[in-house]
């Protein structure tokens, strides 16, 4: 109970010397924080860089073994089944554009939010420049308002408290940034995987080397 005391006290003080604009850039943390835990269970639930059963389906269709690949297909968790499945159906141009929007779609759903947590690394360190700038409007009033009797003492505590808006912004700022680059890196992961996953049903490696031995064939007029 001291402990959440102490807590509640220690924010009243930063509230009162950063004033509206930290208690923006808390209430920003907070909600980016529930965003970014939100995003990893999102994650998590859909297996995201997780394909090591789906990987094996790939595997087994690409050398044409069709029964394998559809039960390591149905053992796999992964958000991609459904598209890999859709993939394995297509028999047509229409359907394998199907296949891709079908892609996209899940790619939409995970990135969603990800150009929030843009706004906070790009917005938060101009609220607290902002803060930043009300502060030393304030501190310089404080000094004129002193005349001649000016106490450097004013000045400098002005100027710190003043400063602690744009430390604040960049608290927010540069771990939310951090965490946003993860989270693309790991979507670019995802592309590549399902972009040659697709790719590898619908121009499996054991239909080019019989193609090949067709063309060879004619070509030594077998």
């Amino acid at each position: 109970m001291n402990v959440i005391t102490a807590l509640e006290t220690q924010l009243r003080n930063i509230l009162a010397l950063g004033g509206p604009v930290v208690a923006l850039l808390i209430l920003i943390s907070v909600l980016t924080l529930a965003l970014i835990l939100y995003k990893i269970w999102q994650f998590r639930i859909s297996g995201v860089g997780r394909h090591k059963r789906l990987g094996q389906a790939m595997v087994a269709w690409d050398k044409g073994d069709w029964a394998t690949a559809q039960t390591r297909l149905e053992d796999s968790k992964s958000y991609l089944v459904p598209v890999v499945r859709m993939a394995f159906a297509a028999d047509r141009p229409e359907a394998i554009d199907r296949v891709d929007a079908e892609t996209e779609d899940r790619f939409a759903r995970l990135e969603r939010g990800l150009s929030t947590l843009d706004t906070v690394a790009q917005l938060a360190p101009l609220l607290g420049l902002f803060g930043t700038v009300l502060g030393m409007i304030e501190a310089f009033q404080k000094l004129q308002a002193a005349g001649n009797s000016v106490d450097p003492s004013l000045l400098a505590g002005g100027i710190w408290v003043a400063l602690l808006t744009t430390a604040a912004g960049l608290a927010v700022a540069m771990p939310t940034s951090l965490i946003l680059s993860w989270f693309e890196a790991r979507m670019r992961r995802e592309r590549v995987f399902a972009n040659r996953a697709i790719r590898t049903v619908l121009a499996p490696g054991h239909g080019m080397a019989q193609t090949d031995d067709v063309g060879t064939a004619l070509h030594h007029g077998a």
